[in-house]
């Protein structure tokens, strides 16, 4: 069956009219297609491009593909119709090409040193063994690879590179030879500035990050998914570690006070931005919407969040947006999210694959 949708096609901004032929987009006349929507905003399918589908609220791993399929389809009915899922502890292959979920990017497990990072969510190893583990993790996933480039030490009282940069470097090549592009959870300065140099493709998070970074990553094309409604949980993190550990809690507050600065720079700099919302641990599935309005209030046009999180995401992650063949996975606004950012809060009609969700 083939569908007929018209309306103001972001982002041009034409009013046009689409045919949804099975899972493709063409702009050829189709008889006897039924219109779904006439009128609004269409807007590729929006992208959670730092999500974790293989973690429950509460960093622990889920036990099935039914809890995968329900996080999925929370994300999906905010109108997320594809997901780049940084890491997980569950294998969950099966769900490829599942037709009711969103699509799908996936990294393996968290490359993580020993006991320095969430308990049972990465693979924990010594520096000699990282490149070997990365390169397992690349068969794992579909094109990415995640590496946990920095967390706290104990031992130090603060945030601290997982490894040397030597190790680090060895793999960021190594997930490259794999045919893989490497992800960087880091927050700390010292942990962001090896990683960028190292070759990493893109930067999680990056709260240490510094105007003369920005500008390498720029340079380079490195992208920035910084995840802002994960550092806003900053100050509960603080709380919990000042006892202990206060060097490392006002290194934190810090690091969130200052991030829409770095973000704002970030921008401006040109680096490749994309929504994020680190789902799965400390925060739910289904709010890329907030994730977007925050980076609003860092600074950020309306107009350039909105391509963030839809067709220069897809473009970035390989699924093509409403161009002739595209992908047929799209969100109908009552307004213009370029004008009204809010309005991403309320998806009118969500086509994923050719399939009318609502």
């Amino acid at each position: 069956m083939a569908f007929h949708v018209r309306g103001a096609v972001l982002p041009e901004g034409e009013v046009r009219d689409l045919w949804l032929v099975g899972d493709r987009v063409t702009f050829e006349p189709v008889a006897d297609a039924e219109t779904v929507s006439d009128g609004g905003f269409i807007v590729p399918g929006l992208v959670d491009a730092h999500c974790h589908l293989g973690i429950a609220y509460g960093a622990k791993p889920i036990t099935s593909l039914d809890q995968a399929r329900e996080l999925a389809v929370t994300d999906r009915d905010a109108g997320v119709l594809a997901l780049r899922d940084a890491g997980s502890p569950f294998p969950y292959p099966e769900l490829d090409d599942e037709p009711e979920i969103p699509r799908l990017a996936r990294a393996g497990r968290h490359v993580a040193p020993p006991r320095r990072y969430l308990r049972d969510i990465g693979i924990e190893v010594a520096a000699e063994d990282v490149a070997a583990t990365v390169t397992a993790q690349a068969k794992a996933g579909t094109g990415w690879v995640k590496l946990v480039g920095d967390w706290i030490d104990r031992g130090v009282g603060d945030l601290a590179p997982s490894w040397d940069a030597a190790t680090m470097t060895a793999a960021v090549e190594a997930a490259h030879a794999a045919g893989a592009r490497a992800a960087v959870h880091t927050f700390s300065e010292e942990g962001v500035e090896i990683m960028v140099k190292a070759g990493v493709d893109s930067v999680e998070h990056g709260t240490g990050l510094s105007l003369e970074l920005i500008d390498e990553m720029a340079r380079r094309g490195t992208a920035l998914v910084p995840t802002m409604i994960n550092i806003r949980t900053f100050g509960g993190i603080a709380d919990q570690a000042r006892e202990k550990f206060a060097g490392y809690a006002d290194h934190m507050i810090a690091l969130r006070d200052g991030f829409p600065e770095v973000v704002r720079a970030a921008h401006e700099a040109g680096v490749p931005i994309y929504i994020g919302t680190d789902a799965g641990g400390g925060i739910r599935h289904g709010l890329a919407a907030e994730e977007m309005l925050i980076m609003e209030e860092a600074g950020i046009p309306a107009a350039d969040i909105i391509a963030s999180a839809s067709w220069k995401a897809r473009e970035w992650l390989g699924f093509p947006g409403l161009v002739e063949g595209g992908l047929a996975d799209l969100v109908v606004y009552e307004a213009d999210p370029r004008v009204d950012l809010r309005v991403v809060r309320a998806p009118q009609r969500i086509v994923l694959r050719g399939r009318v969700v609502r």
